[in-house]
């Protein structure tokens, strides 16, 4: 999972990325240069700690985010040539935008459009994603109207069908609907496929806070979330997660409480993450190790298999299933067994978040 951390510069995207990786990168300066600062955060889930314990693996492989902190330029730097290729490669691989919101006050370091305003610099960002959007229908539609002109009568229809989806996609995003706000059918989004829109994108609102603002954390995710209903809204201080990084356990504790800052901020990012794009994890356990393997929900038996390796997807029979309930309360797998609690599911089942499974299969 590839998750891309966006905003203007001076909002916090580069402490953010170091509250949530671990990282030590360089806070505070701007660079021209385009180059990310790229990490990964193993995801929090204590049910591969009783798993592990259990069935005494030798190690535990949770599952893992990619952060990118993007190096995006505030749009008062910007030509009308809108983002730079290197700046749209990275938003276009990420499977979900993360953009960090400035409420912090700080006159040591100075907004880039001069004052402190939420609200004004979400409508920016979203709007310079549409234009990015706009820029590449615009191409394809030029290049499929030369296409229709030159096709066969029996080749026209399918580039026909392409062209009047994204005539109607356009119409939408200039009256300011994104495309992950518009619907279309199943035919439409086998066209879609080969896009990367970046409006077609989940999005997640990080409104970053000052100490002094840590307070009013909920209020600020209610009033976000009641204007941005398509949004999934956290708030936190980047600054001070980052910062107790370097303190151990107690203190960080302690300092939290002077501050009426409550843990899990980074956590509640993580699985926000996961969240908004449908993933779910199912677990397998053993002696060699406990892993947690990151699905799409809805997937089937057989391709959740080839998460694990290809030959068990190829040869798959059937999948021997415990939910994670089940399995943590019969401490083993024999007396899961015993009292009906395992289950032999077929190609059509549904893997659920928290499912044990162990694939039979035959290559």
């Amino acid at each position: 999972m590839k998750i891309a951390i966006v905003g203007l510069r001076h909002c916090g995207k580069t402490t953010l990325f170091n509250a949530i990786t671990g990282g030590v990168a360089e806070v505070g300066s701007y660079s021209s240069s385009l180059k990310p600062n790229i990490g990964v955060r193993k995801v929090t889930d204590s049910r591969l700690d009783v798993l592990a314990r259990l069935t005494k693996s030798a190690r535990i492989v949770p599952a893992e985010v990619n952060i990118t902190d993007v190096a995006y330029m505030a749009k008062e730097t910007q030509d009308k040539s809108g983002l730079p290729p290197e700046v749209l490669g990275y938003l276009t691989t990420a499977e979900a935008l993360l953009q960090v919101i400035r409420y912090f006050e700080d006159d040591s370091v100075p907004h880039p459009l001069q004052s402190v305003d939420p609200l004004r610099d979400i409508a920016s960002f979203d709007m310079e994603l549409a234009f990015s959007d706009l820029g590449i229908i615009e191409r394809r539609l030029q290049r499929l109207s030369d296409q229709i002109k030159s096709a066969r009568t029996l080749d026209r229809p399918p580039l026909q069908a392409e062209e009047a989806l994204l005539n109607e996609i356009k119409v939408n995003l200039e009256n300011d609907v994104p495309i992950r706000q518009q619907t279309f059918t199943h035919d439409q989004k086998k066209i879609l496929s080969s896009y990367q829109f970046l409006t077609a994108k989940p999005i997640l609102l990080v409104a970053n806070l000052g100490e002094d603002q840590i307070g009013r954390a909920g209020e600020i995710e209610a009033e976000l979330q009641n204007l941005y209903p398509q949004f999934t809204i956290l708030s936190m201080c980047a600054k001070l997660e980052m910062e107790l990084l370097e303190l151990s356990d107690e203190d960080a504790a302690e300092f939290r409480s002077a501050l009426g800052a409550t843990a899990g901020s980074v956590e509640r990012v993580v699985t926000a993450c996961l969240s908004s794009l449908g993933l779910i994890s199912f677990l397998t356990t053993g002696p060699d190790e406990t892993r947690a393997w990151t699905i799409q929900r809805g997937t089937l038996a057989p391709h959740a298999a080839g998460k694990v390796h290809s030959d068990i997807e190829k040869g798959f029979i059937r999948a021997e299933v415990i939910t994670y309930d089940d399995f943590a309360e019969c401490q083993n797998e024999h007396e899961a067994r015993k009292r009906g609690l395992l289950r032999l599911e077929g190609k059509d089942y549904v893997v659920q978040d928290g499912d044990v499974v162990n694939f039979l299969f035959n290559v």
